[in-house]
């Protein structure tokens, strides 16, 4: 099973888990074992792992665990690239194990991961979205009162329930929009998402992905001749910013490599990165080749 390169990190291709281990095995994992995990004690699995991300890849990797044992699959909450992209690093070290990141469509940010063995882990995870991905349509006039990402996440935490079982968000203007989140939720976002803003709206579920209305990316085809791979050099050029602004936000914490922060504005990026800044979009590092002179010729495309 080759692996694809999907916003800079490496998932495997799209499969669904068997219809019979949908729900949680009753195994669990032993408390040593997770103890283990959590301080790091099981170097091969966790080394290079951001801290920050500990606790979460730790819950992923148990959940891989009990499907290991149980012979299986479980399913992860919604987590960030950043995060996910951690968790499949770890994933990939285990073995006769398998993790599927999927997010209800193909570029999709926030996704939940199944994981199990890979014999267990087949067809076409797509065809059973229903099961691991579910949507709601928000519909309500907003022409007067507009309605933004933050407006729709904050109406739906006001519901009573957590980040980790909302996905994406697609805004749609003044009609509305479409939220990603986990099938156990639908019920109680239809019953309880009743207002965004000012604007009273009405929840309905929809299927996925047939019914998703993703917006097209905006993406702008870029090179640039440069003296070195520097992670500075490259994300000026593809942002149009200076370097000196550049590497403050470097600095700063506001630039990630394949979804993981980056503080230093020295690294080395290759072909296939993919560089995002706060506030700026992404960038990813189509080819590159060097000059008769020794320069480098840096294919970028630019998502906003």
């Amino acid at each position: 099973m080759q692996p694809v390169l999907h916003h800079g990190y490496p998932i495997p291709q799209p499969r669904m888990f068997s219809s019979c281990a949908r729900h949680a095995s009753r195994f669990s994992v032993s408390c040593a074992a997770r103890k283990s995990l959590v301080e790091g004690k099981n170097s091969n699995l966790m080394a290079g792992i951001d801290p920050e991300h500990k606790e979460e890849v730790v819950r992923i990797l148990e959940l891989a665990q009990r499907s290991q044992g149980s012979w299986g699959s479980e399913i992860s909450s919604f987590y960030s690239p950043a995060v996910i992209a951690d968790a499949m690093t770890a994933l990939n070290r285990m073995s006769e194990i398998r993790g599927i990141a999927w997010g209800g469509y193909t570029r999709a940010e926030r996704q939940r991961i199944i994981v199990g063995r890979e014999e267990v882990l087949v067809g076409d995870v797509t065809e059973l979205s229903d099961d691991v991905i579910a949507a709601v349509q928000v519909k309500g006039n907003f022409l007067f009162d507009s309605a933004s990402h933050p407006d729709f996440l904050g109406a739906c935490l006001g519901t009573g329930i957590e980040r980790a079982v909302i996905g994406d968000i697609l805004v749609q203007g003044d009609t509305g929009a479409q939220i990603i989140c986990t099938p156990s939720i639908v019920e109680h976002l239809e019953a309880t998402l009743t207002q965004v803003r000012t604007v009273s709206v009405k929840t309905e579920r929809i299927h996925v992905p047939e019914q998703l209305r993703v917006p097209e990316a905006r993406v702008k085809e870029m090179q640039s001749v440069e003296a070195s791979c520097r992670l500075d050099a490259i994300a000026s050029a593809g942002f149009r910013m200076s370097r000196n602004k550049l590497a403050d936000m470097i600095k700063a914490g506001d630039v990630r490599v394949n979804w993981k922060t980056c503080k230093k504005p020295s690294l080395e990026v290759c072909e296939g990165d993919m560089i995002s800044a706060t506030g700026k979009g992404r960038v990813e590092i189509s080819s590159i080749s060097t000059t008769s002179k020794g320069k480098f010729i840096v294919e970028m495309q630019r998502f906003t």
